[in-house]
């Protein structure tokens, strides 16, 4: 797939080189009770586009850690390149900031049920993974009350190969389908490198995602969880520039397939999630790239 990123930001790239970011938007709220699971899956069988948010130059969704609390402030993800403030530097990791990043919360139909605002920035980077977490200012429950919205959960485990899973793109009222196919131990974009990256089957018109669904959920089909973010692909078949990631082999060789898409792990935010349910980067077995010292 091509880059994932927006065709807004592909414009502003030929003009400045690299463009700014819009930033990720916030998530909505869920019913944290075992009982309410099932419920959220039959939801989303019936319209992969719950819950997913449009920003205005990417794709992100409302989301929850498995022990977040209705009381809890909610969440968005979205990749890093979409941050508000432009493309993070090559080894640059942004935590805890201000945010008043807002996007469009969508039912299963793809139509606008309410707008969410961020307050903070937990999260941003593109060093290591391709992320940004966003807290927005309603809890959960606030935004199943109003907009009778519940956010999907971060699956807690790394996706297994071959599994089947959805891309719902909130910026293009889109869903593409595909399935697993292995994982990347580096994947170079740029200046940029990612770890342990989802490769996407290909050739598979399923997966075919393009410019504006960058921050889309990868949900897996049998959990419906996300397990992953969609965030880039080759475009033109060339060799680790940007919008044309390569793969880094362990020989040091690089191997690049025109129309080869990718998406970034989110497990790894669950390995730092503290007992109040915010992120602790000094947590023991944390994955997340964390901040130079």
């Amino acid at each position: 797939m091509p880059s994932r990123r927006s065709a807004a930001r592909l414009a502003a790239a030929a003009a400045l080189g690299l463009a700014s970011l819009a930033g990720p938007v916030a998530t909505a709220g869920a019913d944290d009770s075992p009982a309410a699971k099932p419920n959220t899956v039959d939801r989303l069988k019936a319209a992969d586009l719950a819950s997913t948010i449009k920003l205005d130059n990417c794709s992100a969704s409302l989301v929850r850690f498995p022990t977040s609390k209705d009381t809890d402030q909610a969440m968005m993800l979205t990749n890093g390149h979409c941050y508000e403030g432009g493309f993070p530097a090559a080894g640059e990791v942004i935590v805890d900031q201000p945010s008043s990043r807002d996007g469009s919360l969508l039912d299963a139909s793809g139509n606008e049920v309410a707008s969410v605002q961020a307050d903070r920035l937990l999260y941003a980077t593109m060093t290591g993974t391709d992320t940004s977490l966003y807290r927005l200012t309603d809890t959960y429950a606030d935004i199943k009350s109003s907009a009778n919205s519940t956010a999907l959960t971060i699956s807690d485990s790394k996706p297994a190969d071959k599994s089947k899973i959805s891309i719902p793109s909130a910026y293009w009222n889109k869903t593409y389908t595909c399935s697993v196919n292995g994982f990347v131990g580096t994947l170079r974009e740029g200046d940029w490198e990612w770890k342990d990256s989802i490769r996407y089957t290909f050739p598979d018109d399923g997966c075919q995602t393009i410019h504006g669904t960058s921050g889309s959920p990868i949900i897996d089909d049998s959990s419906l969880e996300i397990v992953g973010v969609n965030n880039t692909g080759n475009d033109d078949g060339e060799m680790c520039t940007e919008n044309n990631p390569c793969e880094v082999n362990e020989d040091g060789t690089t191997s690049a397939t025109k129309g080869q898409n990718y998406g970034q792990e989110t497990y790894w935010f669950t390995t730092c999630v503290a007992d109040d349910n915010t992120l602790d980067l000094t947590k023991e077995g944390c994955l997340l790239t964390k901040p130079a010292s």
